[in-house]
């Protein structure tokens, strides 16, 4: 399973989203920080849930750096998250 396939699968398990997105960024690191040859090192999230109703930004964020801590503790480096509700998201 890819870096992308088990974050995406995580994250699809925890908040059940109405849309997800995960997009593998590496390429565009080379030669920065935390770049590793083969990439899954950088991914840009966009989902939508219900379970972000009632939150705010910081708090969405750190829903998902909660769950995919051990991920971030490891290969990754980086996430870039967009977190939306679907009434924000439409």
């Amino acid at each position: 399973m890819t870096m992308k396939d088990n974050i995406t699968k995580k994250l699809t398990e925890a908040f059940a989203p109405a849309h997800l997105d995960v997009s593998d960024e590496s390429h565009l690191h080379e030669g920065h920080a935390g770049h590793r040859p083969g990439g899954e090192t950088h991914f840009r999230i966009y989902i939508v849930s219900d379970a972000f109703a009632g939150k705010g930004r910081i708090d969405r964020h750190r829903m998902i750096n909660t769950l995919l801590a051990g991920e971030l503790a490891g290969q990754v480096h980086a996430l870039a998250i967009k977190a939306q509700t679907p009434t924000e998201a439409n």
